[in-house]
């Protein structure tokens, strides 16, 4: 991802909505368009997972990825990989560390390998403790 996902701020819809937004609900506009940016920016990135044994690498190009008040308005499936070590790095820290995750995806998989771990086997799924599990964080979401 290369610079911030801004949108065009001199389009009359635009100035409506903040507009709307200021009068009703006190939501400043610039805190309304980083949210935006960083929405389009996690739709953007995310693309490249589709599903739960898909991989990626997700590069935020831009300095402005790695403020606190950019980072906190990104998603928490992101957010909880964005570790402080792995901001403002090099193009050559970046290409070793791609290189790196990469290699590792790349070792033989197999899906009893994760049985019990990511995926759950029929016998586990029938279970009381893990119907129960379910359930309770069903609750939460």
């Amino acid at each position: 991802m290369f610079g911030v996902p801004y949108v065009y701020t001199q389009s009359r819809i635009l100035k409506a909505r903040l507009e709307y937004l200021r009068e009703q609900f006190q939501i400043r506009e610039n805190d309304f368009l980083t949210f935006d940016a960083m929405r389009h920016a996690a739709q953007c990135v995310g693309r490249c997972l589709r599903g739960k044994t898909d991989y990626g690498i997700m590069l935020f190009a831009d300095k402005r990825f790695s403020r606190a008040d950019k980072r906190g308005k990104l998603p928490r499936w992101i957010q909880e990989h964005l570790k402080d070590s792995l901001c403002n790095l090099s193009t050559d820290e970046a290409v070793q560390i791609a290189k790196r995750f990469l290699r590792t995806m790349a070792q033989p998989f197999s899906r009893e390998d994760q049985l019990g771990l990511s995926l759950l086997t029929l016998e586990q799924l029938q279970s009381e403790d893990v119907k129960k599990k379910l359930e309770s964080r069903m609750q939460y979401v």
